[in-house]
């Protein structure tokens, strides 16, 4: 077995004909060996040529016109149901560079990986964070000026991705997009709909008004900018700010137009937006212009309140000895909560839409869930439908979907406007979409930690389909591990979600997190392959993740590629360069050994039922042993210790009496009964 990447290099371009033949004939569903590293690295010709073969010339003719639709491999499903059993892999688009680096990088991909998810696609606002989006146009720093050059009629980010997600479709993957409920501070969403979101005004370092009125302090303030200034794109200001800031949406409830405005003229949002901050592809020109409104409120006190995580969620004050002043002088202050708890955290650089009136007019802080802000809903519900009728994606990550902020806990009676994310999905399902699914961002936390009430009782809430979970924060083999693995499993047995297997995250491939990767890692790759009822999630580049003894530099971290800071006075986070593949030749190795011996019996197990011989926490046993509740021959087992227990483990299992072993890679083995 090849020991060294020179090695597994030399290995590739020795049997790369071979590997690229089979996976073109059909024979395999990926090609073997085939570094993703060096995979991000083939030529834009080099690809289609294969992709050619593989495909053939009628489905690439399609799939390579943005203006047709390849459909999904989930169309016709009845529901997201299907996602509860897939084996998702994460990409974070900025750690390969661009949307057609995707596409090399599932080359690298067995058929039984079966869905994509890709972290943010949208323009990033503070710090480039990708969960900090600053609008609804696509990053344009995930464009391919190569493939432009190759194929002229993909000159646009936009074109490119539909065109991405085509060929992932024809390859057989579903693919995902990250949904956020909330934007950058100063997002063009939030300039352009203040009642969207909520607003305090300020003197210095005090708050001087928190009302549930100061959006409309701020209204007046952009349209006297729009007065003086005039509209970025020339147009005539003929209507009122009435008319300006009141959006026209779609109810997510009925699918009924629904005007919020009495009067006869309606803008779009491309108007308003045209209007504030220019030509949509002049992204220079639209941030001059935002920066100079965001000074202009700046000048008068006014700003979003900043995004929390865990309750109490709101009553905050502004820390006067915590702040940053940037380089036109203004200063930025921190806030905090008036009565936090163990995991109350601020986002500054975030905004959350306001998807509630406040009682008293927010005298108190307290929300009033009784009283949906209505156009908040809206205006979120219809702009992801429409992205996801674009581009075509087959489900949603629901980032922070753990948030449930009725002190009370989950209502006995769920109502239509208790979760935003729930609401998102139902939207697209009504439009027409019956297959398209909800991956859930929530941590199984013991109750109000993350959210108000019981998490597995708010995932059953908002109907998702899937939860992430928090099996990558846990060292394999510890009692939290093991115990939480059983629950899990008795989760997704007895609930409508189920939890992922998670192998690895792009929030978990960070230097914090480093112990939990030194051991263990073919045990989670493992079990999250051939837990055929379990769905898993493995993040781009753990197959070639190095150990980190100690510290890695920052470029080998796919979290901090969630950023786009350059600023040396943050050492933990600043990134210089691309990011940086891992050189783990022995762990890549070892899974393209499972990943090939999946291949030959996946047809046989895929979608089968577990039946546990050796259940997870089974008296604090350190190894796991599996079967299918379908006749099959195969038995699995893999140990939390790096010891596997001998045959004796057999024998209160008389038909394994003769078995024997076909499958071995480290503390993992696979045995086919007689």
């Amino acid at each position: 077995m090849p020991t060294t990447l020179t090695d597994l290099q030399d290995d590739w371009r020795q049997n790369s004909a071979r590997h690229t033949d089979d996976y073109q004939s059909g024979r395999s569903s990926f090609l073997p060996g085939l570094l993703p590293q060096t995979a991000v690295q083939f030529g834009v010709y080099q690809t289609l040529e294969i992709l050619h073969k593989r495909l053939g010339n009628d489905t690439m003719r399609r799939a390579l016109n943005p203006g047709e639709t390849i459909d999904s491999p989930q169309k016709g499903q009845p529901d997201g149901s299907w996602l509860k059993q897939s084996n998702m892999v994460g990409i974070n688009v900025r750690t390969i560079g661009s949307f057609w680096n995707v596409i090399n990088y599932v080359l690298t991909l067995p058929a039984s990986h079966d869905s994509i998810h890709l972290l943010p696609i949208w323009e990033p606002g503070v710090v480039g964070s990708l969960y900090g989006m600053v609008s609804w146009q696509i990053n344009a720093e995930f464009f391919d000026p190569t493939l432009a050059q190759f194929v002229p009629a993909l000159n646009t980010v936009e074109k490119q991705l539909k065109v991405v997600v085509n060929l992932l479709h024809a390859m057989g993957r579903s693919v995902g997009m990250d949904v956020i409920p909330h934007t950058d501070r100063f997002s063009e969403m939030v300039l352009t709909y203040p009642a969207l979101f909520e607003w305090v005004q300020r003197d210095g370092a005090s708050i001087v008004d928190h009302s549930s009125s100061v959006y409309r302090y701020v209204e007046e303030a952009i349209w006297q900018f729009l007065k003086y200034y005039g509209a970025a794109d020339g147009t005539p200001l003929l209507f009122s700010k009435d008319i300006f800031f009141s959006p026209n949406h779609t109810d997510p409830s009925t699918g009924a137009s629904r005007a919020t405005s009495t009067q006869q003229t309606i803008l779009s949002d491309e108007q308003r937006h045209r209007i504030l901050f220019g030509h949509p592809q002049d992204y220079r020109g639209r941030m001059r212009r935002r920066i100079d409104l965001i000074r202009h409120l700046w000048a008068q006190g006014m700003e979003t309140l900043p995004m929390t995580m865990a309750p109490p969620y709101r009553a905050l004050h502004i820390d006067p000895d915590d702040f940053v002043t940037d380089e036109h002088g203004q200063t930025w202050y921190q806030y905090a909560f008036d009565h936090p708890q163990a995991m109350s955290r601020v986002f500054g650089p975030l905004a959350r839409y306001r998807f509630y009136e406040s009682k008293d007019n927010n005298k108190q802080w307290q929300l009033d869930f009784d009283r949906p802000n209505y156009p908040a809903w809206q205006y979120i519900s219809q702009k992801v439908y429409e992205c996801q009728r674009v581009y075509n994606f087959d489900f949603m990550r629901g980032d922070m979907a753990h948030v449930q902020m009725r002190p009370e806990g989950v209502p006995a009676m769920i109502g239509h406007y208790y979760d935003p994310l729930r609401s998102i999905k139902r939207y697209v399902r009504g439009n027409g979409v019956s297959h398209f699914a909800f991956f859930a961002e929530t941590f199984l936390a013991p109750p109000n930690t993350m959210g108000y009430g019981d998490e597995a009782d708010h995932l059953d809430a908002i109907e998702a389909d899937s939860t992430l979970g928090d099996l990558q924060s846990l060292a394999v083999g510890s009692d939290e591990f093991k115990k939480e693995f059983a629950r899990y499993d008795q989760l997704r047995r007895t609930r409508p979600v189920a939890p992922h297997f998670t192998v690895m995250t792009a929030d978990k491939d960070d230097p914090r997190f480093d112990e939990f990767y030194q051991t263990g890692n073919l045990f989670r790759y493992f079990t999250a392959l051939f837990l055929t009822d379990m769905p898993s999630y493995v993040g781009l580049g753990f197959e070639v993740r190095n150990r980190h003894e100690t510290r890695g530099a920052n470029e080998e971290y796919t979290k901090l590629y969630v950023f786009d800071i350059g600023d040396d006075r943050q050492p933990d986070k600043v990134t210089h360069g691309p990011f940086s593949w891992g050189q783990n030749a022995e762990q890549f190795a070892a899974i393209s050994r499972i990943r090939l011996f999946a291949e030959s019996i996946w047809s046989e197990i895929v979608g089968k039922e577990t039946h546990w011989l050796v259940a997870p926490d089974t008296a604090g046993k350190d190894h796991i042993v599996w079967r299918h509740m379908e006749p099959t021959s195969y038995v699995f087992m893999a140990s939390m210790s790096g010891q596997l227990p001998g045959m004796d483990v057999f024998k209160m299992m008389p038909d394994m009496k003769d078995g024997e072993v076909i499958f071995e890679v480290a503390e993992c083995r696979v045995y086919k009964r007689p």
